[in-house]
């Protein structure tokens, strides 16, 4: 697998950098949220690619996964893991330079930003327009996405000056709000689309008014 994807690199020029697992175990306890894509085997000692993609979802749900099988019949519960294809084995180069070129179509021009997120459960590649808010939980951050909750290791100050330029502003000592997700300002609450309702301090207030109208008027 590595010696046909340093062909395919070589043939198109491509960055790519690999890094082989030797089962799904290590792929897990070892896992860095900046791959883009993991070509997974089912068939494994310790824990097969099915659980390890169960696992790898749930710290990143955007990553690009590829089964590689010698059984057709895996293929279908893959898919529940988002899976981009599978494959079925002996590989062959032809097969996989077709899906590498399909899916770096698809999927390596697009620029969303992103944050990756540490704490005891491991990392995590989380998109920024996922995030609605962000506030103080215990010493440390919670960000607030669609489908979690999401524990991070750092403090407000740090993250609001990461943020600044993408859109999120700090509303409160204990929370920063993703201007896309406003939906209205009552008083001194922020209504968000989601439905929840975050404070907005008095000292913030001038401040995060001018910033939303600055990023409504850019939107019409």
């Amino acid at each position: 697998m590595e010696k046909l994807l340093s062909q395919y690199a070589a043939e198109t020029g491509e960055n790519i950098k690999v890094t082989a697992y030797y089962d799904g175990i290590e792929l897990i306890e070892r896992y860095d949220p900046t791959i883009d894509l993991i070509f997974l085997d089912i068939q494994m000692r310790l824990v097969n690619g099915l659980r390890a993609a169960e696992r790898i979802r749930q710290m990143n749900e955007r990553v690009g996964i590829i089964f590689l099988t010698t059984l057709t019949q895996y293929g279908l519960e893959g898919y529940k893991y988002q899976a981009a294809n599978y494959i079925i084995k002996p590989l062959k180069y032809v097969r996989l330079k077709t899906e590498l070129d399909e899916w770096i179509k698809k999927h390596c021009r697009d620029d969303s930003p992103s944050i990756v997120v540490t704490n005891d459960t491991g990392k995590y590649k989380v998109l920024l327009k996922s995030i609605s808010h962000i506030e103080t939980f215990n010493r440390n951050l919670l960000l607030h996405t669609g489908q979690e909750n999401i524990v991070c290791y750092r403090n407000m100050k740090e993250l609001e000056q990461a943020l600044q330029e993408s859109g999120f502003v700090r509303c409160h000592t204990s929370y920063m709000v993703n201007l896309y997700y406003v939906k209205s300002i009552v008083k001194m609450n922020i209504e968000l689309i989601t439905g929840e309702v975050l404070p907005l301090s008095r000292s913030r207030r001038k401040e995060f008014m001018e910033r939303l109208a600055a990023y409504w008027g850019d939107q019409i």
